[in-house]
């Protein structure tokens, strides 16, 4: 089945959605959060997005979150492993057609962790880099309907330069 690929103008329930989502994985991980943070571009306040919520969990061992697999399933997550991110658990909510949400595990303090939220972070510091960023998924989005392969590649030079300013940014605040 292709994935489709809809960028949609932000919707304000995203956040609602994420603290629903949030909740419910927390109650199944039990004692394993540290935290449990809104990431991608649905947590950036008036950025267009995929519809499809993004939620990192750090928790304290990663090796333990095979064990919640047939919980996260009974909540509709489909486990994926390390879905080539080594040292993450990715589940994914829905089928490629119809999914709603992502959840990537990792262990606090890997350095995934703090790219995801230093990239959120600064764009929601930086609104006009968000607009840039709307705009370029949307123009994408356009230009690959079927295509998320494309798709990805196509935000990839954007992200690297976005990741370095953010870095560069998050450095300069704890100064």
């Amino acid at each position: 089945m292709v994935r489709k690929v809809e960028v949609i103008t932000h919707d304000p329930n995203w956040s609602k959605l994420f603290r629903e989502e949030a909740e419910k994985i927390a109650a199944i991980l039990v004692q394993e959060p540290v935290a449990v943070h809104h990431i991608g571009s649905t947590a950036i306040p008036k950025t267009s997005a995929k519809a499809i919520i993004d939620i990192l969990v750090e928790v304290h061992d990663i090796e333990r979150i095979d064990e919640f697999n047939e919980e996260m399933i009974e909540l509709g997550y489909q486990p994926k492993g390390d879905s080539g991110i080594p040292g993450r658990r990715f589940f994914v909510k829905g089928n490629d057609s119809t999914r709603t949400c992502h959840v990537h595990v990792f262990q606090t303090g890997n350095l995934e962790v703090e790219h995801h939220l230093n990239f959120r972070d600064y764009m929601i510091a930086h609104p006009q880099e968000a607009r840039a960023y709307s705009r370029l998924k949307e123009e994408l989005a356009r230009k690959y309907p079927e295509d998320i392969e494309s798709y990805m590649k196509g935000k990839d030079g954007f992200i690297i330069e976005m990741d370095r300013r953010a870095k560069s940014w998050k450095e300069s605040s704890r100064q």
